[in-house]
């Protein structure tokens, strides 16, 4: 389940126990809206460290120099000497 499965979980459960006044036999819908919430929030948690923990920031690494231990004087080439 994903974040937006969650926040559609807690806006369901908010719409089932704050903006309904339906009536079932045997089904308390406050309690299942609440349910729905909860649940929602705990997704919200576990999605945002999950993807707190894969972002992972590497360290900017310092460029490499090769050192060039030949010398460029134009004689040392192999040409001329």
């Amino acid at each position: 389940m994903g974040l937006g499965g969650c926040i559609i979980l807690i806006a369901v459960g908010a719409i089932l126990t704050f903006a309904t006044d339906w009536e079932m036999d045997g089904v308390n819908l406050d309690l299942v809206g609440v349910i729905f919430m909860i649940v929602g929030l705990i997704g919200v948690t576990t999605f945002s460290s999950i993807a707190r923990r894969k972002r992972v920031v590497v360290p900017p690494t310092t460029p490499v120099v090769e050192e060039d231990h030949h010398r460029r004087d134009g004689y040392s080439d192999g040409y001329g000497v």
